[in-house]
């Protein structure tokens, strides 16, 4: 949204189809190519509309609370030896994550489609607070999907988006995670496509969301260029995100593709010998998903990203150690990011500096963690 070209270079995906080399696209039923065309056709005309980005930066300024900072993780830093690490404070966004970016410009164009019924799915339950928490700002009727597995690991913030509104539907089927409550999300728009809005809270799905989500969470990275010249006097070595679909790492990568090296924490889809998705686990329930957008898979193709892996005993060993150096309680899918960005700074020379999207606060996973510290897995 509002990119500056020298910021992306030659860097022009997706084409007009929605790929990404040979990633993205659109594979979705008549019914819902009819809906994505509508959807396309009003991105196209109201992304550069200025009363649009007009309404969508005052959102975001007087209802999210933007720019959010950048912080020094400054006696982390200084312990852990070698590169400096700085935190994007994503955190400190109202409803604690950066979900509520894309959140915010889905719903304006709800509202400009005439939409007044708007469906998600969520994980760790951020994206349906987002969503909830928007619908109550603008007064649409709100649906959230989350698999039952995950309405019992977020029980605050189930209990959360039924306080902004929102009816909450449990998904039983398959591994009752977030690929399944996306399948029953998918479901309910096919039936009630003329008056419904879906909004995803991830870069994947067909064509336009992968652009869509990216465009309205660059803003974050769009903030650090801008931000970290002031803070340190050039742009960071090294700019990392955790991923489970990937929005927040492709919130502040996409501004950085033509310099940036990227870090994140998984990549394409995981599947057994036959081709058949395989149920995923990880400690946090916003990574649980077994894919990631075709943006990212095409970054790694291109050699533009880097991917690895995170297990969960760094990510809570760095949850508790960010708790305790820098006083900061974060998400435990960032916990991810931040336990590799300091692995790797203790191989890199003082001068250099890192950069971590702090994707979100970690109020929602206090139960999870507590459980981990008590039996050595999330219960």
């Amino acid at each position: 949204m509002d990119h500056n070209p020298t910021h992306v270079g030659a860097y022009q995906y997706p084409d007009a189809s929605g790929h990404f080399g040979p990633y993205g696209g659109s594979f979705v039923s008549e019914t819902l190519t009819y809906a994505l065309e509508n959807l396309k056709a009003a991105y196209a005309h109201y992304q550069h509309d200025p009363e649009f980005l007009e309404e969508f930066h005052y959102e975001l300024k007087h209802f999210v609370g933007r720019p959010s900072p950048i912080y020094h993780a400054k006696r982390w830093s200084q312990e852990n030896g070698g590169a400096q690490v700085y935190f994007k404070r994503e955190d400190l966004n109202h409803t604690g994550a950066h979900k509520i970016n894309n959140v915010i410009g889905q719903a304006l164009l709800a509202k400009r489609m005439g939409k007044p019924r708007v469906i998600a799915e969520t994980g760790a339950g951020q994206h349906g607070v987002a969503t909830a928490t928007i619908c109550a700002r603008f007064g649409l009727e709100c649906v959230v999907y989350m698999g039952a597995e995950d309405v019992k690991r977020q029980v605050q913030n189930v209990y959360r988006m039924q306080l902004l509104g929102a009816t909450v539907v449990p998904v039983e089927s398959g591994s009752k995670t977030l690929k399944d409550a996306l399948n029953e999300a998918m479901r309910d728009w096919v039936t009630n496509v003329e008056n419904t809005f879906y909004i995803i809270g991830t870069v994947a799905g067909p064509h336009p969301y992968p652009m869509m989500v990216r465009d309205f969470q660059s803003v974050i990275g769009n903030e650090c260029r801008e931000q970290m010249p002031e803070m340190t006097g050039r742009q960071p070595d090294y700019v990392m995100a955790c991923i489970g679909g990937g929005s927040n790492a492709m919130g502040i990568f996409h501004p950085y593709l033509v310099p940036g090296v990227l870090h994140g924490n998984r990549t394409y889809l995981l599947q057994d010998e036959n081709g058949q998705i395989i149920e995923t686990h990880s400690v946090s329930a916003g990574l649980d998903y077994p894919g990631v957008g075709p943006e990212h898979a095409w970054l790694k193709d291109s050699h533009r990203a880097d991917y690895v892996n995170v297990t969960d005993a760094d990510a809570i060993k760095a949850f508790h150690d960010c708790c305790r150096i820098e006083g900061i309680i974060p998400a435990l899918e960032t916990a991810h990011a931040i336990a590799y960005a300091f692995q790797f700074a203790k191989t890199l020379p003082k001068d250099k500096t890192i950069l971590v999207n702090l994707s979100g606060r970690g109020d929602k996973d206090m139960h999870t963690v507590q459980e981990y510290d008590k039996h050595g897995s999330a219960h």
